[in-house]
């Protein structure tokens, strides 16, 4: 049996050659169901789709997606797309490579912020204030709804680059405390309000997405570095208390590890950033049950190349979406 990604199949009979022996040919037919399997939506799962918001940072685009995996609505201004919120009301934020824009489902921009810096970090905060991490600037901000910057703290002394590999996805906490993923560094620091470090979490393979859970405890996602490719999650104390990394799921590759976001089931949505190289070598969205058992895969390489963040959209009304 030949399976493709949709979830399709077609069946020759063992023992059989591709053309067939006492019948009509198999090869018309084969070439039939791929023509059919290639219009099909860019999906598969092991079980029901999820509609989506996500970041193609390779195309510098973002995407609405439906449950059936069809492109529903997407955004072509956002240069090195990393970071993605579903705001209230519809509208969406995201980071555009030096800059952050909220934009409505009819495309106006109706906040932005532009910057010398790369950006890959943004957060939208509940005074209604934005969260920015700028990468070589190696500054947090944030900046109220005119754009003008309110708090900003300085990582590195005055004058210091931090480069292109200081930091990748930020998250201010409700203690006002910051978490940031330090990819180059391959490691996850919490500082305080002040900039001093209050907890150093070690992310071999480089952090991209780091998210703080209603339990306390800490969700790393790590990249393609020695010793990544993984997803873990540790206590206050340290202690890795559940992970997934490459070989742990049958039949799917975990490459670079990148947006995540934990659902009130306990399961845990993953993307697969598949840049270095690896376009199309393995699922870019990846959904795992807490014992590691695949519930669902997205696979959008007809029309997507790299997701880097992902929110669904279908999730049952609750507290605000954490990722």
């Amino acid at each position: 049996m030949l399976r493709y990604n949709c979830g399709a199949s077609l069946t020759v009979p063992v023992g059989e050659s591709p053309t067939g022996t006492g019948g009509p040919p198999v090869l018309p037919a084969l070439l039939a169901i791929l023509l059919t399997l290639l219009a099909l939506p860019a999906r598969a799962g092991a079980g029901p789709g999820h509609a989506f918001v996500c970041t193609d940072y390779t195309q510098g685009k973002v995407f609405i997606v439906s449950p059936e995996g069809k492109i529903e609505w997407q955004y072509d201004g956002a240069t090195n797309a990393n970071d993605i919120w579903a705001l209230p009301g519809g509208n969406l934020l995201f980071n555009t490579g030096r800059g952050v824009k909220e934009v409505t489902r009819d495309k106006k921009i109706v906040f932005h912020y532009d910057s010398s810096s790369e950006i890959f970090a943004c957060q939208r905060l509940t005074n209604g204030n934005t969260f920015i991490g700028e990468c070589d600037a190696a500054r947090l901000l944030e900046v109220d709804p005119d754009g003008k910057i309110v708090k900003a703290l300085r990582l590195l002394p005055e004058g210091q680059d931090g480069g292109h590999a200081y930091m990748r996805n930020a998250r201010r906490l409700d203690n006002g405390n910051y978490l940031v993923a330090h990819y180059g560094a391959q490691v996850v620091r919490e500082y305080d309000p002040q900039g001093k470090v209050v907890r150093e979490i070690p992310a071999a393979g480089g952090p991209h997405s780091v998210v703080r859970l209603p339990n306390g405890n800490t969700l790393i996602a790590c990249a393609d570095g020695k010793g990544g490719s993984r997803v873990f999650e540790v206590d206050p104390a340290g202690k890795t208390v559940w992970q997934v990394q490459d070989g742990d799921l049958p039949g799917v590759s975990l490459k670079f590890m990148a947006g995540l976001q934990r659902l009130p089931n306990g399961n845990t949505v993953m993307a697969d950033w598949l840049g270095h190289n690896q376009f199309g070598a393995a699922p870019d969205l990846v959904e795992v049950t807490p014992d590691k058992q695949v519930v669902w895969t997205f696979y959008g390489h007809q029309t997507i190349q790299t997701i880097s963040s992902v929110e669904l959209l279908d999730l049952p009304p609750g507290p605000p979406v954490l990722h």
